[in-house]
């Protein structure tokens, strides 16, 4: 990586570490998940992750994050060439927001599902198209220029990097693991238990959402 990308990763760390956020950087590894109750403040509350951004979305236009305004918003990064841990990730995430939608389809309504991508290389629109449509209807994949991706992920507290491993045909990417949930101003709100059950999903969701 170059020495600019290597130089954020380290800033990144050490914001991660002011926060008290636990995060993973391995393309295969598990993370807890949040939690909270009706009567406490939301546990990412006051915490500076997020902020502006203008990316490219599965459709080569443009969605900046003043497009979500009113809405909350939940927000994982990963990419469509991981083997393993992002399909399910995101799966659990989905069934969980799907379960959500279930038990109380207007409030969910408020929600805005959107997936990052780490792997700009790769993940062209074409190709985010056809692997967010996979989980959930109404998912929004976003990529962008290496550049973009990087100033974006340095606000989300997101680190990643490309791992070559000897004999293999393809690159991994390893990065961190988390699914937020921003509020209706961008404001974070806290983690989701990805790592839980779709129910577990659905009851942080249902915990949060007004």
């Amino acid at each position: 990586m170059s020495g600019r990308v290597m130089n954020n990763i380290k800033n990144i760390a050490k914001m991660i570490l002011g926060a008290g956020l636990l995060v993973i950087l391995a393309a295969c590894n598990p993370t807890a998940g949040g939690g909270g109750s009706e009567n406490m403040e939301p546990p990412l509350a006051g915490a500076r992750i997020g902020g502006p951004f203008t990316l490219t979305n599965q459709d080569g236009g443009k969605t900046s994050d003043t497009q979500f305004k009113g809405q909350y918003r939940i927000v994982y990064f990963g990419y469509s060439y991981c083997p393993d841990v992002c399909p399910v990730d995101l799966a659990n995430i989905m069934l969980g927001l799907k379960q959500a939608e279930k038990e109380n389809p207007e409030l969910v309504s408020k929600i805005q599902p959107i997936f990052i991508s780490v792997d700009p290389g790769r993940d062209t629109p074409a190709v985010l198209k056809q692997y967010v449509s996979a989980f959930h209807p109404r998912l929004i994949g976003l990529t962008g220029t290496p550049e973009e991706v990087a100033e974006v992920a340095e606000k989300y507290l997101i680190i990643y990097d490309v791992r070559n491993d000897e004999g293999a045909t393809e690159y991994l990417v390893d990065h961190s693991r988390q699914a937020y949930l921003f509020g209706p101003d961008g404001e974070p709100l806290a983690l989701l238990p990805f790592d839980g059950t779709p129910q577990d999903v659905a009851a942080e969701i249902a915990r949060w959402v007004r």
